[in-house]
C-alpha cells in the first residue's frame, strides 16, 4: 500500500487529515505521539510508525509535515502531495 492523505472536511474547509503510512495490512495503532503543532504521529505495537493526524490542516505546513517524516526515516512529500489541504 502506497501513502495516501486523507481529508475530513467541513463547510469546505479542512477539518482535519490523515496521512496514512505504508503498512503491514494487519497493523493496527498501538500508541499516539503528539508532534509538534497539529500532528499527531501513530504506531503499531512494532514502534513502526502507521500514520499522521493532521489535527489543524490550517497551520501545517509542507516543510513541517517534511521535518517530521525525515525525522521518522520516511519519504519526503511534495507541495502538491498535501495542496488538498489548501484547495478549500
Amino acid at each position: 500500500m502506497d501513502a495516501y492523505l486523507e481529508i475530513t472536511y467541513r463547510h469546505g474547509r479542512p477539518l482535519a487529515a490523515y496521512y496514512h503510512l505504508p503498512r503491514e495490512q494487519a497493523a493496527t495503532v498501538a500508541r499516539s505521539s503528539p508532534r509538534g503543532s497539529g500532528l499527531v504521529v501513530d504506531f503499531a505495537e512494532s514502534g513502526a510508525p502507521v500514520g499522521v493526524e493532521i489535527t489543524a490542516p490550517s497551520v501545517v505546513t509542507v516543510a513541517t509535515f517534511n521535518a517530521l517524516l525525515a525525522e521518522l526515516g520516511l519519504p519526503l512529500v511534495d507541495e502538491a502531495e498535501l495542496a488538498p489541504l489548501r484547495a478549500a
